[in-house]
């Protein structure tokens, strides 16, 4: 019999699981609050469940771990950046950050991505595979133990897109900030999207208090799609409308991300276009020095300065995103595609 993964349930999952195996109803907010609140990953130690219930929690669930394979700690602004192993081998990346409202969490939504998009070292290897709730539940309670931190955010922006993912990420969602259990405020969980504008109506529809965090990176299609090609899918004119709805529906500012890439889109008619296109929507422009990706040859731009006060100038919200463990290769991906450059000469060694 193929055990189930318990810490993927819902607390309404669980209920009817482990009534079906004959236990009380209100066990399941008991190994809920165990596994979710006490972050305790072992059956045997649930001191208010009987040992009998204990073997049938043994014998049809396991508990998902994740191990912590490199940790590094930035000397500048004590960014924590985690490798953490799955159990299938795969590795994902976790970044914790500290900000004068708190601690924020980075985590992972899949092994690797699929996006493609050029200045992103996320997709360099392509998608692996779609991570499951309770490995990226796992990233929130691992890390908050290793750094002995309660987390007053979490951003779900490390490697892949989360609305490729939507189910798992709807799920994990349900989870974290269920009452029972971890009970994360959704307003503090921004979900990052390159701009799935058929999965955002999902996610609009379910009107829910998330904070959508949109990889836009360009004033118009044909930058766009040299740097993205999911734009190739989805108009930047369709991208933006279904956002000003997003807003219309949930009350939730969206922010735009903006990656100023050298002698591609960061001059002052960029951004003078990018206001164009902002005009009278309630959003916020998060413009970015991107990270140097020697594979991809992209340079960061030089005109942040110009292209943020051109976008105050015409009234759209924008800040320039403070870099965060610049010394540990804290950008989503790197270090990732490091370990698998370095896994993959190690072998061809062996092999030689």
């Amino acid at each position: 019999m193929q055990k189930a993964d318990i810490k993927s349930l819902t607390l309404s999952e669980l209920t009817c699981s482990l009534t079906a195996l004959g236990m009380e109803g209100y066990r399941a907010k008991q190994v809920f609050d165990w596994i979710h609140a006490k972050n305790v990953n072992s059956f045997a130690k649930f001191t208010n469940i009987n040992s009998q219930q204990i073997r049938l929690l043994e014998d049809n669930f396991y508990i998902t771990l994740l191990k912590i394979s490199k940790t590094l700690v930035s000397s500048i602004d004590n960014t924590v950046k985690y490798l953490y192993e799955l159990c299938d081998g795969e590795c994902i990346e976790t970044v914790l950050m500290d900000y004068h409202h708190g601690k924020s969490l980075c985590i992972s939504t899949q092994a690797g991505c699929r996006m493609g998009c050029s200045f992103c070292a996320s997709a360099l290897n392509g998608l692996a595979r779609s991570l499951t709730a309770a490995e990226m539940l796992e990233q929130v309670y691992a890390s908050e133990a290793n750094a002995g931190v309660r987390l007053s955010g979490i951003v779900l922006m490390g490697i892949g897109e989360p609305l490729d993912n939507m189910e798992n990420v709807l799920r994990f969602l349900e989870i974290v900030s269920c009452d029972a259990g971890r009970n994360m405020s959704l307003r503090n969980i921004t979900i990052s999207t390159c701009g799935l504008v058929d999965r955002i109506a999902e996610l609009k529809n379910r009107s829910m208090p998330i904070t959508l965090s949109v990889s836009l990176h360009a004033p118009n299609d044909s930058i766009r799609q040299r740097l993205m090609p999911v734009a190739k899918k989805y108009s930047i004119e369709s991208l933006i409308a279904e956002c000003r709805d997003y807003f219309r529906h949930t009350g939730r500012r969206v922010s735009f991300e903006y990656a100023l890439i050298g002698g591609v889109n960061d001059r002052e008619c960029h951004a003078s276009e990018l206001a164009d296109r902002l005009s009278g929507f309630v959003c916020h422009v998060n413009l970015i020095n991107i990270n140097p990706i020697p594979e991809k040859g992209h340079k960061p731009g030089s005109n942040a300065a110009l292209f943020k006060k051109t976008l105050t100038d015409r009234n759209i919200s924008v800040t320039v995103r403070r870099t965060l463990g610049a010394d540990i290769n804290a950008a989503c991906g790197q270090l990732r595609t490091m370990t698998m450059q370095n896994e993959e000469c190690r072998m061809q060694n062996d092999e030689e």
